[in-house]
């Protein structure tokens, strides 16, 4: 509609009005965030202007493709035409050459670059192929009151935290590739005004929370998937432009607020009259209810109204005869009323051919001089083919009742039995399962999936003690004096001993050498901060032991006790050596989604973060339950960090990593090594670099590269979303990388989809 237009319109003048009150001079931080925007969008001919930090960006952006407007050396207003428009409809998550930016950009990275625009108001990104999950990080720009991402290659979820941005009062994120529901989009604390969402892909019912911003006046999401019931809009009482068209609502028409002008609902799938109250909307412009399955004959008041201009009724069922004395409104310009089953003669201001206005009835049954209408049997017989149709219904009905009652109380029967048997101590130890989960620090939703209910209830019955201090003694006898049979092998952090305490519970003690550099104080502190690390995915700490002086001795050793896991390292399951059982896709992502908790805990769930854990897969172990545990993880804090050690392969160089804190690129390889494979060569990250090349460098390259177990039980959407995501978390520059918050998000998306196309 050309309402869009004229908020585009509305927008810039108002940042040419803006720029009037610009100071010459932007900060040099502002001006830095602009270049690195122009390199995130690798840059633009529509950008080539902004040539350098000493440009002057404020005053020679302003043009109809480009325009930053500034106030008190603060960006305040960026916008930018591209060139590249939404072109296909096919689009599946995995860059277009030509069409949109390449493999190699980073929504996440673009985004956590243009937040630093703190003071922005306007936003206006359209046609520059930006592709991605839009991140929710969008609403640290709070100042924004105007944002428009049409015309791009957006999907997945529109971020639930933008109904934070309080000041935002024109969203635009049509023309792209949302495709998932909305139902808690909004809050009634917005000032939305316009939304527009349009020609996207977003499925589900029509979101309730949007009939709480009463401050609304223009909605378009039409050429959409959403689907159900409509309930009415008169509680937006400043709603004056609607466009719900191409979408799949089947319920009635919903009643309208009066302040409306113009609205659409034209091919979906409404039934029933015409509601009589349209012929009071005074203020009705333009209505469009074409191509769906309304029945009854249009209440004449709408033919009347003073404003009225356009009237679509074309492609339903309107039966039985237009009024003859219908007045139209001297405004009335167009009506369409072909292809319905009207009868009789079209009324006098209809059939009148001195007037300006287009009058379409074809394929009706209409007498008069009327062409190409159909015999009046056409229009008459669907009534007693309705009525015959209704007695079907009314008598189906009754006997579908009959054998309902039947089988509910065949249901209710054995549902009786099974109570009185075994019923509630079932129902007792369900209660039990969720206050032992959420007791163990588990989520509900967690709690909730059916699939996970056996497992959490034996792990909240596990029952691992506090964290405490162990004796030498206890821990020798524990491992029968530390005997050759218990060593499990040795590592950059020390040897492993398998052991059992008397308690019973299987454990695992590592022994670290230890240097003089911690007083007794601070060792203690550190060692306490470690034990406070307990997760559902992380090993659990279950004590510790101090074995000599520290600070006086080199040959002090601390022995650290980590609960037994049994069921061996993720890479075991990645490369067919765990007993004929390979983790499909499915497992792989529940694992790598688990893992990736782990690590986001570690880095936000303490002050300080936990960084440099040694992100390996072998680190990556499996319990009994197959439940995912972090090993290694923050043991930097305690230990003498050295550029080599003596163990062959487990240096901190063997992956030349530049920065060890990086976890984020670490867990990069982690997932490259659960889509093509465990590499057994001592260069694994040249191989794993040359394999993520291969998927670059044409869209079919991963067929050559991705396991064959992945490829054959993967949606090709879910496994390019992990492919992209792990693109971005090993770039060569690390502040273009995501955050580990980001990468959960998107493994979690690919494990919608796959569940998705799974049908789980």
């Amino acid at each position: 509609m050309g309402f869009h237009y004229l908020v585009l319109l509305f927008c810039s003048i108002w940042l040419v009005f803006s720029m009037s009150r610009c100071s010459s001079q932007l900060q040099s931080s502002q001006t830095e965030v602009l270049l690195q925007l122009k390199k995130h969008l690798e840059y633009p001919k529509q950008l080539e202007i902004w040539k350098d930090r000493w440009t002057e960006l404020c005053t020679i952006s302003s043009s109809a493709h480009v325009n930053v407007s500034c106030k008190d050396n603060y960006v305040i207003g960026l916008i930018i035409l591209g060139d590249k428009p939404t072109q296909v409809r096919d689009f599946d998550g995995f860059a277009i050459p030509n069409q949109t930016l390449s493999q190699s950009f980073s929504v996440d990275s673009f985004v956590a670059t243009l937040a630093r625009l703190t003071n922005l108001k306007v936003l206006s990104l359209v046609s520059l192929g930006i592709w991605g999950p839009l991140p929710d990080r969008i609403h640290r720009l709070f100042a924004l009151e105007h944002l428009d991402l049409s015309s791009n290659y957006l999907y997945g979820s529109i971020p639930p935290k933008i109904s934070t941005l309080v000041n935002l009062k024109t969203l635009t994120l049509g023309d792209n590739f949302f495709n998932e529901t909305m139902s808690k989009l909004f809050n009634s604390s917005s000032n939305l005004k316009v939304l527009i969402l349009k020609n996207n892909r977003l499925k589900g019912p029509f979101p309730s929370s949007i009939f709480s911003i009463t401050t609304l006046t223009y909605i378009d999401m039409s050429r959409n998937q959403i689907s159900g019931s409509l309930q009415g809009f008169t509680g937006l009482s400043s709603l004056e432009q609607l466009d719900l068209s191409n979408n799949r609502f089947d319920s009635s028409l919903p009643s309208m607020p009066k302040a409306l002008t113009r609205f659409s609902l034209s091919r979906n799938s409404f039934s029933g009259d015409i509601p009589k109250h349209y012929g009071q909307l005074i203020n009705l412009q333009q209505l469009d209810v074409s191509f769906n399955s309304l029945t009854g004959t249009a209440p004449a008041e709408i033919f009347a109204l003073p404003n009225i201009t356009n009237l679509n009724f074309a492609s339903n069922m309107l039966n039985g005869s237009l009024q003859n004395h219908i007045m139209c409104s001297n405004q009335l310009k167009f009506v369409d009323v072909s292809n319905n089953k009207l009868v009789g003669v079209l009324p006098y201001c209809m059939s009148n051919k001195s007037e300006n206005r287009v009058v379409k009835s074809d394929g009706n049954c209409l007498s008069g001089n009327v062409q190409h209408q159909n015999a009046v049997p056409y229009c008459t017989e669907s009534h007693v083919m309705k009525k015959s149709y209704k007695v079907g219904i009314f008598v189906g009905a009754i006997v579908g009742v009959l054998m309902i009652i039947v089988v509910l109380t065949l249901c209710i029967i054995v549902a009786w039995r099974r109570y009185f048997t075994g019923g509630m101590q079932e129902q007792h130890l369900l209660h039990k399962t969720v206050q032992d989960n959420y007791s163990s620090g588990f989520c509900s939703d967690l709690v909730t999936n059916a699939r996970y209910v056996s497992e959490t209830a034996k792990l909240g019955r596990e029952g691992f003690p506090a964290c405490r201090s162990y004796s030498l003694e206890e821990l020798k006898e524990a491992t029968n004096n530390f005997d050759n049979s218990t060593f499990t092998g040795e590592n950059l952090y020390g040897k492993l001993y398998k052991g059992k305490l008397e308690s019973g519970i299987q454990v695992v003690i590592r022994c670290l050498p230890l240097s003089k550099k911690y007083s007794i104080r601070n060792f203690k502190l550190r060692l306490d901060l470690l034990a406070k690390l307990r997760h559902p995915n992380l090993m659990s700490l279950l004590g510790h032991c101090i074995d000599g002086v520290i600070g006086e001795h080199n040959d002090t050793k601390v022995y650290l006790v980590y609960e037994c896991v049994s069921n061996g390292s993720f890479q075991t399951y990645l490369s067919g050596n765990s007993s004929g059982k390979i983790f499909n896709w499915s497992e792989r992502l529940s694992v790598l989604i688990s893992i990736a908790k782990a690590v986001h805990f570690l880095h936000t769930g303490m002050i300080p973060g936990f960084f440099k854990n040694r992100l390996k897969i072998n680190n990556i172990l499996l319990n009994e339950h197959w439940i995912a545990k972090l090993s290694d993880y923050g043991l930097s804090i305690i230990s003498e960090e050295t550029d080599a050690c003596g163990v062959t392969g487990e240096s901190p160089n063997s992956w030349q990593m530049k920065k060890l804190e990086d976890d984020v690129y670490s867990f990069g390889f982690i997932l490259l090594e659960a889509l093509v494979g465990p590499s057994g060569s001592s260069k694994r990250e040249a191989a794993l670099l040359n394999a993520m090349a291969s998927f670059s460098s044409h869209q079919d390259g991963w067929k050559q590269i991705v396991d064959p177990v992945v490829q054959a039980t993967c949606c090709k959407e879910s496994v390019f979303i992990v492919i992209s995501i792990t693109n971005k978390i090993i770039s060569p520059e690390s502040w273009s990388r995501p955050s580990i918050e980001d990468v959960l998000w998107n493994l979690q998306y690919a494990s919608q989809v796959q569940a998705t196309a799974d049908g789980d």
